[in-house]
């Protein structure tokens, strides 16, 4: 049997939107068949006329209406919903419950919107079915529409129960009253049965109300194939929808990766187009099997749908989510949108909506599928890159939100690496010794543009110089053949001709200017003819990073000549070695088509740069047409496989000049680069670097954005110094310097090259660098600019200077970064005069171990909370720097105590740095401590907050966390003079260690005694006044 619903109209539904309308549609649901109708955009009445068929196995269940505004970026809203149960339209009369209104309700009592509206629905058994089955989403909106304006104009007496089909209020009791009945008639058999017994005279009902059911003729495959081309959201095929779609795509970008992160990033041995339908087509097996290898059961494929008057395409996809250890099993619905298809570029993005989970309604998640065309490889076969990235996208504002994204990251990692390994079975991801091979094939290809001298004379000396030269000697020639011998006069004598009028002498200025600019000719030609061949097709030598650069061609360079044209030739150098093109003459878009080979490096590179010049013979200086860089750091290496590079300068910018390269880094070593290089630096450093784990150097390379080549060689606690000391954490690897700090919630980031570096000195301790020395590196003028933040000064030349300070193992993080400095940026004359400057190093401190783990948020507990009989601005003065201050500080085992003080940082908050050492009654090492405070007014203006972070220095496994501390002072509007104070505390592990519990423990034990002591004696001194 099929459950027949009519979808008419909706009248006073709520406004959803800020424009005072809504887009509403209607989705119905009958056990797990699922449909919808269309949008109707702005409208608080909408009319769709839409039918829908259902198949009903069992009477028991119930038929969902739900009326719902759709949103085009986030969930959409829900505006109401009503439930029938289906037993309820097969005990009316006739099987059918006629054409009714409706009232909408709320998802449940606490909404807000109380009045929902009504919608008119049509519903009924379709009775013939054994005969004839209804199409599932057929258009019949003409007699639709025109049976809703009958059913319009009886609106009062349908409601009234006079007309044959029972109100919804008597349905309800009708059916309460047949409940009684045998269990035998509740099936779907027995039902049947008493269908088939009723009395035949009564006339079923027609869709029309004029015709029989049984008098509907069959309908043929053409007419049915008709019916659905009327529907604007139908489509044959996936193939057709996508031919459909790329017809409409205005060449829309491919969208960038989202930012939470990138889930998988790979190349396939398939056309893109294919890996499309692979992944997002209903005939595809495979989002069945991921579904399965995910332990997900229950899927639920919607179709491929137009929407937004055809300019999108969606479908809807939910599933039942397996169980795991925090999280029960949960229903998930993702949407799925087509937001680019061009043919061989496709971008899905999918929103994930799981409403059942803890805070479930506040947010989404958001994942993007790209795929775009990969590298050809050497078989001939095509590849595609696919990469899936994430965020979460929070539809209201939680306290959670830390939580959500951890949790939905675990989760996603999980789930991809099921559909990563899923994938792999299927399709044959593309081997990293493919693309090794296939720039090979690449570069293979490129011909070098061969030019005999004849051609290459013929092109150079074809111009007006040369034929007036020509011209101007055959014309003197002649003369002189043609003209008697002067006499001698003047200051002439025999072989010395002069000339005799101004006429002549300018004639022989003008024939001297003309020979020497043949001459110019001439050596420009025979200097080119010699260097020709440049250095294209020199291989590089030994073993290491090979760095290997094609020129191919240039677009719109300068013109420098009379002629309209330049003689362009280009330098590449890397790592203080060069390599220079061929000259090109008379060209402003040249084709050079040659490759070059650095010889191998020990470390990956870090710049190339690129000039142009124009060439002006060989003895004058080569005018620059524009310059480039090309920053291995900032950008990835697959990325400059085939790149086009704007170049910069006078000349080039406003001509738009660019190269088109192509830059291949390979690895000759293979994995044993890491090791011997920090090999390289123990020697140098004087102690065991350890080789950091894939899991760290992720972490690192995340932080600052690098590309997966570079690798972490050690971290250092340190203060930068600028304004105010602060306190965060130095990063050093092969090719960059950074630093992190994370201090009361405001991150500080930024990292240079070590060929950025033109000095490094050490200035002894002083009273504001907390006894420490401090390193002062200065970068060459104008590098490092995007790090300029972080700088404390600028000379005049523009010069940054870096201050670090504070650290806890000063002699091992000063040797490391001399180390890598000399090994990156020095001449070997600049490397032999520092070791003659430097001194042996004496002792070193015990080998720092430990993981990396990042600087993150600290979750702080309240660890002390008392009532004070001290006002708030008395109780203030232990944190002025005055005497109470010192008092409190000594009386607590704090000894050598010494306070900045209180700058302001920005409107109404100052920061200071303390420093002090611990008695041996307090820690019998006698570690040091320095200390940032910062001070601010709390938001009522009743009271102060002061946060405070600490490094502890000279103490085991000191390195390894820092401590983070929080005042909360306000007034007791119940007294007078009285204040409350609590305290918060928080350790940010920098590092891992099994002892995490034992440390805390420990600390904990001696701050709460110590705070004890401390406001302790500010009350006791204020008793004694």
């Amino acid at each position: 049997m099929k459950l027949v619903v009519s979808v008419i109209e909706a009248r006073n539904i709520p406004a959803m939107d800020l424009n005072g309308f809504s887009d509403p549609y209607v989705r119905l649901q009958l056990g797990r068949q699922r449909s919808r109708t269309k949008v109707v955009k702005k409208t608080l009445n909408p009319n769709w006329g839409e039918e829908f068929s259902f198949k009903v196995d069992d009477l028991n269940e119930e038929l969902l209406v739900s009326v719902l505004d759709e949103d085009k970026y986030f969930n959409d809203d829900f505006v109401g919903h009503l439930k029938l149960p289906v037993s309820m339209v097969f005990d009316a009369h006739n099987k059918s419950l006629g054409t009714a209104w409706y009232s909408l309700h709320p998802r449940n009592k606490k909404s807000k919107n109380k009045d929902c509206g009504e919608i008119l629905l049509n519903i009924y058994f379709s009775q013939n079915n054994s005969f004839m089955d209804l199409p599932s989403n057929g258009d019949h909106a003409s007699s639709l529409r025109k049976h809703a304006d009958t059913t319009v104009k009886d609106d009062s007496r349908s409601l009234s129960g006079s007309s044959k089909s029972p109100s919804p209020v008597r349905q309800e009791d009708n059916l309460s009253s047949k409940e009684e009945k045998s269990y035998a008639q509740k099936t779907l058999a027995g039902r049947i049965a008493q269908m088939f017994n009723r009395n035949s005279d009564s006339a079923p009902i027609s869709f029309s109300g004029s015709t029989d059911l049984m008098e509907i003729p069959e309908l043929s495959t053409a007419d049915i194939s008709d019916d659905k081309s009327d529907d604007p959201s139908s489509f044959g095929s996936f193939e057709e929808a996508m031919k459909a779609l790329e017809s409409i795509d205005q060449g829309s970008e491919i969208p960038s990766s989202l930012p939470g992160g990138v889930l998988l990033d790979q190349l396939y041995v398939i056309a893109p187009a294919e890996l499309n339908f692979l992944l997002f087509s209903p005939d595809s097996s495979f989002p069945t099997s991921l579904v399965e290898v995910q332990g997900s059961t229950d899927p639920q494929f919607g179709p491929w749908k137009f929407d937004n008057d055809g300019e999108s395409l969606k479908r809807v996809y939910s599933y039942i989510r397996a169980p795991t250890k925090l999280i029960k099993a949960v229903k998930a619905t993702e949407e799925q949108t087509y937001i680019r298809a061009e043919g061989k570029t496709f971008a899905v993005l999918a929103a994930v909506s799981t409403p059942d989970v803890i805070y479930g309604s506040t947010f989404k998640t958001e994942v993007l599928y790209c795929i775009t065309p990969g590298p050809e490889l050497p078989s001939g076969e095509q590849s595609s890159h696919l990469v899936i990235s994430w965020r979460m996208n929070f539809l209201q504002s939680t306290m959670m939100k830390s939580m959500i994204e951890n949790g939905a990251r675990q989760g996603l990692k999980e789930s991809f690496e099921h559909f990563s390994t899923l994938l792999a079975q299927t399709i044959k991801p593309v081997d990293s010794k493919d693309i090794g091979l296939n720039k090979e094939q690449i570069l293979g290809s490129l011909q070098a543009e061969t030019q005999s001298d004849w051609k290459l004379a013929l092109q150079y000396f074809a111009n007006f110089t040369l034929a007036s030269t020509v011209f101007m000697t055959i014309y003197v020639m002649v003369h002189i053949w043609l003209a008697a011998p002067s006499t001698i006069q003047g200051l002439e004598f025999v072989g010395l001709d002069l000339p005799d009028s101004i006429g002549e002498f300018i004639v022989c200025g003008v024939l001297v200017l003309q020979g020497e600019r043949l001459l110019q000719l001439i050596s420009r030609f025979m200097q080119a003819r010699a260097r020709k061949g440049s250095d294209h097709g020199v291989k590089a030598q030994g073993d290491g990073w090979v760095l290997t650069v094609a020129l191919i061609e240039g677009s719109n360079l300068a013109a420098v000549d009379s002629s309209g044209f330049c003689d362009p030739y280009v330098v590449f150098t890397c790592n203080g070695k060069t390599r220079t093109s061929s000259i090109k003459f008379q060209k402003s878009g040249p084709q050079w088509n040659e490759i070059f080979e650095f010889d191998a490096m020990e470390e990956p590179p870090s710049v190339l740069d690129v000039e142009v010049f124009d060439f002006d013979g060989p003895f004058d200086e080569a005018t620059s047409l524009g310059h480039a860089e090309v920053n291995f750091v900032r950008s990835n290496i697959s990325d400059l496989a085939d790149v086009w590079i704007p170049l910069q300068g006078k000349l080039a910018q406003p001509c738009q000049s660019k190269l088109h390269l192509r830059i291949f880094l390979d690895n000759t070593r293979g994995g044993n680069v890491v090791k011997e290089y920090i090999s390289k630096m123990e020697k140098e450093v004087g102690k065991k670097i350890n080789v950091r784990s894939p899991q760290t150097n992720s972490a690192f390379q995340k932080l600052f954005g690098l590309p997966p080549e570079e690798f972490l060689i050690n971290d250092f606690t340190c203060h930068l110094k600028r304004k105010m000391p602060l306190q965060g954490r130095l990063f050093l690897s092969a090719r960059i310097i950074g630093f992190h700090a994370n201090l009361f919630g405001h991150r500080t980031k930024f990292f240079f090259l070590w060929e950025d570096i033109e000095d490094i000195k050490v200035f002894p301790p002083t009273l504001a660098s907390m006894g420490s020395p401090i390193i002062v590196i200065t970068l060459r003028i104008g590098r490092g600019m995007d790090a300029r933040h972080g700088a404390k000064t600028q000379d005049e030349e523009g010069r940054l200077k870096f201050h670090f300070q504070s650290f806890v193992s000063f002699n091992v993080a000063h040797r490391t970064i001399m180390a890598l400095w000399k090994a990156r940026s020095l001449s070997p004359e600049q490397k032999v005069q520092i070791a003659e400057e430097e001194s042996e190093a004496k002792g070193l401190q015990i080998e720092e171990s430990g993981t990396f783990l990042g600087v993150e948020d600290v979750s702080m507990s309240e660890v002390y909370s008392a009532v004070f009989s001290v006002p708030t601005s008395s109780f203030m003065e232990l944190f002025s720097g005055g005497e109470l201050d010192h008092k409190a500080m000594e009386k607590a085992g704090c000894l050598n105590y010494s306070c900045s003080p209180w700058e302001s940082e920005r409107a109404d908050v100052y920061e200071r740095q303390i420093y002090f050492r611990f008695d041996k009654h307090v820690s019998r090492y006698r570690g040091e401590v320095t200390s940032t405070q910062q001070k601010s007014r709390l938001s009522d203006k009743n009271g102060w907050l002061i946060e405070e972070v600490m490094t502890l220095h000279g103490v085991p496994l000191g390195d390894y966390f820092n401590l983070h501390l929080r005042y909360q002072i306000e007034d007791l509007p119940s007294r007078a003079k009285g204040c409350q104070v609590r305290v918060y505390f928080g350790i940010a592990w920098l590092k891992s260690t099994k002892h995490h519990r034992r440390i805390a423990k420990n600390i904990l034990s001696s701050l709460e005694d110590r705070l004890k002591v401390i406001l302790g004696v500010v009350e006791k001194e204020y008793t004694a006044r």
